[in-house]
């Protein structure tokens, strides 16, 4: 079983980044009420480059609260928080902050099951230079690829309604693609 630790939203918004004027929606903020779970996406929640991000087969996306006192360390260490700083559910962009089940468990096909919806795990997520932004330096993309540490993507397979503390069992699929290996493989085959 896992954990439902925060469910996170935000809508698009206008930043700077190296000088020019983006949208983003990577700044999610957690939640404390029940949020509907809908094929496009977390009802409140907005994708800002469509191109990348949202879709049905990446509505909503899940990262691992096991991965976070790695990201206060390394912001800590650029010097762009504290030490005893914490990192907010929602800062790496993630609509759910979930605990036990990291990239090496998870599949292609898996399904998470909650007590009212279910969601596919599709594929791994792939940051951008906005990750960069939100982390606070430069080298948080390649720190993501270096550790597959990337979270995934899921499509909504059963709508319903998400919430702070729920538990999900998650249901296996197919069992043929990892999404660290995934991810990890991609990357790889972009850099050739």
């Amino acid at each position: 079983m896992g954990a439902l630790l925060s469910v996170n939203v935000s809508l698009a918004r206008e930043v700077e980044i190296a000088g020019r004027r983006v949208m983003t929606g990577i700044g999610k903020r957690p939640v404390a009420h029940a949020v509907t779970a809908k094929p496009l996406g977390l009802e409140g929640d907005e994708q800002a480059d469509l191109s990348v991000h949202g879709g049905l087969s990446k509505a909503v996306y899940a990262y691992p609260v096991e991965h976070y006192l790695f990201w206060q360390t390394v912001r800590a260490q650029a010097k762009v928080a504290l030490w005893d700083e914490a990192l907010p559910h929602g800062s790496i962009g993630e609509n759910l902050t979930i605990s036990g089940l990291l990239e090496n468990q998870a599949c292609v096909g898996d399904v998470l099951r909650f007590p009212d919806c279910e969601l596919a795990i599709s594929e791994p997520r792939f940051p951008c230079f906005k990750f960069n932004h939100a982390m606070g330096f430069n080298q948080a993309t390649k720190l993501m690829g270096q550790n597959g540490w990337c979270g995934f993507y899921l499509a909504v397979r059963v709508p319903g309604t998400l919430q702070a503390g729920q538990s999900f069992e998650l249901i296996p699929g197919p069992r043929e693609v990892g999404i660290r290996e995934l991810f990890l493989s991609r990357l790889h085959r972009n850099k050739l």
